[in-house]
């Protein structure tokens, strides 16, 4: 259904853990959001302002659904949805991952807004890599450097729940995703900003003053780490991450693979 409607929190008593409190099913909560056949309708056919309802609506129900067992990835770009996050509720809590070759600048950034929100938990991975694993085994990189410290942050927290800024618009094989996603792996993934289109995102970021990550004003469109990401012109705004490798403008596995393992094995 395409109807999104941020639905009222249940009465609580001041002194209810968030464990006690009563959780919807997960399939009314999964069926709220769009199927993919609405992505490309909505993304033309709302307005700026029906999108940030929208976009609060799902947050608003992960939280309720899920509570503490909800969680935001925060990659450090234009942060819209770790803002529209706050706006649903300042107990959200948050994870980071940063990387051996994540630019000073994003670090100095990082620095900002943890600070500001000490509730956001930075994971890496220093395990011993080559110098250029980036360049001559870019999948081998992302995974250890990357993939593993987000499974390693949503064990941590308890997730059950996670969102992330992903958009329909943005890139090759985003189009694929949905608001709400029940994973292979068990978690639910929710894309509250899915249906925005890149100028919203700094429409949004504008009005509420929201700090972004210094690197966009240098030209920078989607921000990876400093040697697999370049500046370039065009309408693909992933076309600058991993150029001359397999890995050109797609995915570092974060959003695509399981965070959850089996035995060690994905599901």
């Amino acid at each position: 259904m395409s109807q999104v409607t941020v639905s009222e929190r249940p009465a609580e008593a001041p002194a209810e853990a968030p464990a006690e409190r009563t959780r919807r099913n997960h399939a009314a909560f999964l069926d709220r959001a769009a199927g993919a056949e609405e992505l490309v309708p909505l993304a033309d056919g709302l307005n700026f302002k029906e999108k940030v309802e929208r976009s609060l609506a799902i947050l608003d129900a992960a939280w309720c659904e899920f509570g503490d067992r909800f969680v935001v990835a925060n990659s450090l770009g234009a942060g819209v949805v770790w803002h529209l996050a706050k706006r649903v509720s300042p107990d959200i809590r948050g994870f980071i991952v940063v990387t051996r070759y994540t630019h000073p600048e994003t670090l100095e950034f990082m620095g900002r807004v943890v600070a500001r929100y000490p509730e956001l938990k930075v994971y890496s991975n220093d395990e011993p890599l080559p110098d250029d694993v980036w360049r001559t085994d870019p999948d081998r990189c992302c995974e250890r450097l990357k993939v593993e410290p987000a499974r390693r942050a949503i064990e941590d927290l308890g997730a059950a729940c996670w969102a992330t800024g992903v958009r329909a618009t943005s890139g090759r094989g985003r189009a694929a995703s949905l608001e709400v996603e029940l994973r292979t792996d068990g978690l639910v993934k929710v894309n509250p900003i899915l249906v925005w289109h890149e100028r919203e995102v700094w429409q949004y970021a504008a009005l509420n003053g929201v700090e972004v990550n210094p690197l966009y004003a240098e030209g920078y469109r989607s921000l990876g780490c400093a040697p697999c990401t370049r500046v370039v012109a065009g309408r693909d705004e992933r076309a600058g991450r991993w150029i001359g490798t397999s890995k050109c403008g797609g995915e570092c596995g974060i959003n695509t693979k399981p965070m959850k393992l089996t035995d060690g094995a994905g599901i």
